[in-house]
């Protein structure tokens, strides 16, 4: 009994029994004032209408709109400087911050100790970047619509959602458009990001030195690049669709200890999976359709384990140069190739005969481009046939010893085909001009 009643006061202590609903009325200083006057724990409520920014909230406060409630900084700065625990925005629209790419200039800034913040339901419209949890933790980014400008140049652009240094991060359910990266994170830990939609972006997900995270459900469409895990250990990424991205669907690099599964990537990407310098990753149940290559792999990446994955439709299945057998089974399970004509006797699932997605003429090719001009030739045919009639004359590669006869599905949406059949439409040569996503100096 002791105990619950020293439980019960602590809990009236912490709470503040003075809060109260204030209604905001909007014009110049209006809301500087009500945060000046507001006590913790108060919810100031703003009427219809535009509120001149930048604002700092330097107390535990709740900002709600009763709708059409605009936050404009006017140019100036971050429009919304969140600088104290326990702040709630919700249901308002936010916009004109600064353009200072050195200052971060952002539609809302989360600081260092503002933990616990919550930005849920609102409009962030315009801003360089749109929200950055910078330094605060536990912070929750959620059901925003947020659209950044539309500079031409992608890399002079701000990102959607930037995190840097804060962890316990969630970013779920958000609608991200017209920035530069959909989520930027940064020297961060224990994130998760999901169910989020990022469309006409440089990069939807991009990781630097990011680790024991999640990166799960997400759907990107039309951007240059879907899903950039690099210099991060133990990232958990699953059920995301890559749809129509330029040039990459998924990219580790750098990234070791991942987990890689149920991803779709589809739809003329240069490459589906560029595997660079990364290691001891599992990487399963993945689809990679229509793909220029389906999987770049590259750069002494070593004990990474695929399988279950199925490789559809791809120009070229596989690009691995090197001497070494590398196999693509665990545990008696393959992978699926559109291209390999198996059969299953036995009845398993499993293809009778092992796969080799590479011979040696594609080693040749990726080696010394100009013998493309040879490809055609009948002794680069013949040696194509030696090769698949005595295996042994191989030079190594990837192996599969035991294919799938059957390719896992993973379904889509009517209205992501919508999207991703608009993005496509309106994809002119001008988009691939912007950057070099393969260039580390431009990330």
């Amino acid at each position: 009994m002791l105990r619950s009643l020293i439980l019960a006061a602590s809990l009236l202590t912490a709470l503040p029994l003075w809060a109260a609903d204030v209604s905001v009325l909007p014009g110049s200083g209006t809301l500087a004032n009500a945060i000046a006057g507001a006590d913790p724990g108060d919810v100031l409520i703003l009427k219809s209408g535009r509120y001149e920014g930048p604002i700092v909230i330097d107390r535990p406060l709740t900002l709600t709109g009763e709708g059409g409630a605009i936050i404009d900084g006017m140019g100036s700065g971050t429009t919304v400087t969140i600088d104290a625990e326990d702040v709630t925005i919700r249901d308002l629209t936010v916009t004109g911050s600064g353009t200072d790419g050195t200052a971060l200039d952002a539609g809302i800034k989360i600081l260092k100790k503002a933990d616990r913040a919550v930005v849920e339901n609102n409009r962030v419209l315009g801003n360089l970047h749109g929200v950055d949890v910078h330094g605060g933790r536990d912070a929750q980014v959620r059901g925003n619509t947020i659209e950044g400008t539309r500079n031409r140049r992608m890399n002079d652009r701000g990102n959607g959602i930037y995190v840097w240094n804060s962890p316990g991060t969630l970013v779920e359910g958000n609608s991200v458009r017209w920035g530069r990266d959909g989520i930027f994170s940064n020297t961060s830990r224990t994130g998760t990001y999901r169910g989020n939609l990022f469309r006409d972006l440089r990069f939807a997900v991009h990781y630097m030195y990011t680790n024991d995270s999640e990166v799960s459900g997400n759907v990107s469409i039309g951007n240059h690049l879907g899903y950039a895990i690099m210099f991060s250990n133990k990232v958990v990424m699953k059920d995301n669709l890559s749809l129509s991205d330029i040039s990459h669907g998924v990219m580790l690099n750098y990234a070791n200890n991942a987990d890689v599964s149920g991803n779709l990537v589809r739809g003329g990407a240069d490459r589906c999976t560029f595997i660079y310098n990364a290691h001891k990753n599992l990487i399963y149940d993945n689809r990679f359709e229509g793909c220029n290559i389906g999987i770049h792999f590259t750069a002494g990446s070593e004990r990474n384990v695929l399988t279950g994955n199925a490789f559809i439709g791809n120009r070229t299945q596989v690009k691995y140069v090197g001497t070494r057998d590398i196999e693509w089974s665990f545990e008696g399970r393959g992978n699926y190739w559109s291209d390999h004509p198996g059969f299953d006797l036995g009845g398993d699932g499993i293809a009778d005969s092992a796969f080799r997605p590479n011979d040696l003429m594609d080693h040749i090719l990726w080696s010394q481009p100009a013998a493309a001009l040879l490809t055609g030739a009948p002794a680069v045919q013949l040696i194509r046939w030696a090769q698949s009639s005595f295996p042994a004359t191989l030079p190594g590669g990837v192996l599969d010893s035991a294919p799938l006869m059957i390719a896992p599905e993973i379904a889509v949406a009517p209205e992501y085909t919508a999207m991703e059949a608009d993005a496509v439409a309106r994809r002119n040569e001008s988009d691939l001009d912007d950057l070099d996503v393969n260039n580390l100096a431009t990330h």
